[in-house]
């Protein structure tokens, strides 16, 4: 890398110092110090060589980026989810006042006849009747079938009241659920706009690297997920590893691997594109089983299992934020959709902090 070219990468991992530091709170990297210049009298022409720790901080800067993508694209996820449940609320809604009109309308018919009958029979109190009447018996028997109307237009009246009451209550739970479904749109445009900035910012920083250098940038990639996956499996985590899969498990995992080499993209369920948590929920609802849509909601609604009891099909959650999930299928691996940029693959589960095990289904040999 020539000298002008290491001024681009260094200004441009100085400004994505500044974008992460923005995008994740308390998260802070320094950016690489490039080694001293070319003393008086060199030439111009000398190739300066990018250093693996000057290409590790850049890792550790990307990684940052796309983890604050990930986060975002959670946010996004789960505005989008809500929106459809709004929505289905909102239609349930409609449908219960348009029921509640015809109803309203039939007692108002009720109540016009029942007034029109009342209105046909003089309207005389049941004295006069008594008095106008030669047969007392034809009194007693007109005067119980009066108290039955009353009794009936009593009944008509309170359940038109009650029937405007939840005409009220319908429309204004239909206009609540509207000004949710506004504020999770505006949710959903903040979050789709930060996931933009932190991809730009990394394939920025990555555009600005050398062949070379990217292909020395993923060997480091490679190298820092193996070394963690060493220390995982040095904990001895995997020796107690003896549970098998439920058959809907198995389908799961047979969905979730039959997906890898299909690109990353945010926001995607499939069936040509994935993002971590499209990838998970998608395979469990073809396993027949349905679970929430982004990882922070796995992580919070579906059962924890502890690691050295997880078997296939069960969720691994990553990072404190539960910001990344994939699929344990055993023997130590998972498949994920790991990032833009990238297809869906399989790593080793200890390859990434975990935060915990969620089970989709649980109670179930």
């Amino acid at each position: 890398m020539g000298a002008g070219k290491r001024g681009v990468l260094t200004a441009a991992v100085t400004v994505v110092c500044a974008v992460t530091v923005l995008a994740v709170p308390g998260t802070a990297f320094a950016a690489p110090t490039p080694p001293p210049g070319p003393g008086p009298g060199a030439q111009a022409s000398v190739t300066v060589v990018t250093s693996d720790e000057e290409l590790e901080a850049v890792r550790k800067k990307l990684d940052a980026l796309y983890r604050a993508a990930a986060k975002a694209t959670d946010a996004y996820n789960a505005a989008e989810e809500k929106a459809r449940q709004q929505t289905a609320q909102v239609v349930r809604l409609a449908k219960k006042i348009v029921e509640g009109r015809e109803k309203l309308a039939d007692l108002k018919t009720r109540a016009g006849a029942a007034a029109a009958a009342q209105y046909r029979g003089g309207g005389l109190p049941p004295e006069a009747h008594l008095v106008l009447s030669d047969d007392p018996q034809e009194f007693l028997d007109g005067a119980g079938r009066a108290r039955q109307g009353q009794h009936a237009a009593k009944g008509l009246i309170g359940e038109m009241t009650r029937t405007q009451a939840d005409l009220e209550e319908y429309a204004e739970d239909a206009r609540e659920q509207m000004r949710k479904l506004e504020a999770g749109r505006k949710a959903k445009a903040a979050a789709q706009k930060r996931i933009e900035k932190q991809i730009k910012a990394a394939e920025k920083l990555e555009a600005d690297l050398e062949q070379e250098e990217k292909e020395r940038l993923a060997r480091l990639e490679r190298q820092a997920a193996a070394r963690a996956q060493a220390t995982w499996l040095s904990s001895g985590v995997l020796d107690e590893l003896t549970s098998k899969a439920t058959a809907r498990g198995r389908k799961a995992v047979a969905y979730a691997t039959a997906q890898i080499g299909k690109p990353y993209q945010w926001g995607a369920e499939g069936p040509n594109t994935f993002d971590c948590s499209g990838l998970t929920s998608q395979a469990w609802l073809a396993a027949g089983k349905t679970i929430p849509r982004t990882s922070q909601m796995q992580w919070q609604q579906l059962k924890r299992v502890d690691v050295k009891d997880m078997r296939p099909g069960d969720l691994v959650i990553y990072w404190a934020d539960a910001s990344h999930v994939g699929m344990y299928v055993g023997d130590g691996t998972i498949v994920h959709a790991p990032r833009p940029g990238r297809t869906v693959t399989l790593a080793g589960a200890g390859s990434m902090p975990i935060l915990g095990v969620v089970r989709p289904d649980p109670g179930t040999e």
